[in-house]
């Protein structure tokens, strides 16, 4: 598995199209678990945040994301068929950088609080209220299995 970036304009054409719905009747438990599994292990390894399922050449809209609760503590979230259904008027921008764009960052404002519905990992409906960090890492990944890349929405920009 290699994750894929915008150097190689077959993987970017990839990228920049819109990821299928996930299909949970497709899937076995044990291979929507080791999906997510080996999901996980490669963002780590990468050392990011999140990942998107599109970002290794997986077809599907589902992303993995750790980042730390509001009490600090890293949480673990795996999210089929994301859609933020909504969206603060607040709003804040900072530097946002991306495993498929690699050594480029560059100023995103974003909404501060979102709320996103999806499904966890056995086709269960999930609301996620998400605000400061975590809902700027939904709000990327979500984006990504949309087709759009951060790139798209910087302010200013600057490489590593």
């Amino acid at each position: 598995m290699k994750i894929l970036t915008i150097q190689n304009k077959i993987e970017e054409k990839f990228l920049r199209r819109p990821a299928k719905l996930f299909d949970f009747s497709k899937f076995s438990k044990k291979e929507i678990q080791e999906l997510i599994k080996k999901m996980r292990k490669e963002m780590k390894a990468a050392q990011g945040v999140g990942l998107s399922a599109n970002q290794i050449g997986l077809d599907m809209k589902v992303f993995v994301a750790e980042a730390p609760s509001e009490r600090g503590a890293m949480k673990f979230y795996a999210v089929f068929n994301p859609d933020i259904k909504s969206s603060s008027k607040e709003t804040f921008e900072i530097d946002e950088g991306c495993l498929s764009v690699p050594d480029f960052y560059g100023k995103v404002k974003r909404p501060a609080k979102i709320i996103l519905n999806g499904f966890d990992k056995n086709g269960k409906n999930i609301t996620i209220k998400a605000w400061g960090f975590l809902a700027r890492v939904f709000q990327h990944e979500t984006d990504h299995l949309n087709g759009i890349l951060f790139t798209d929405k910087i302010s200013r920009n600057h490489h590593a």
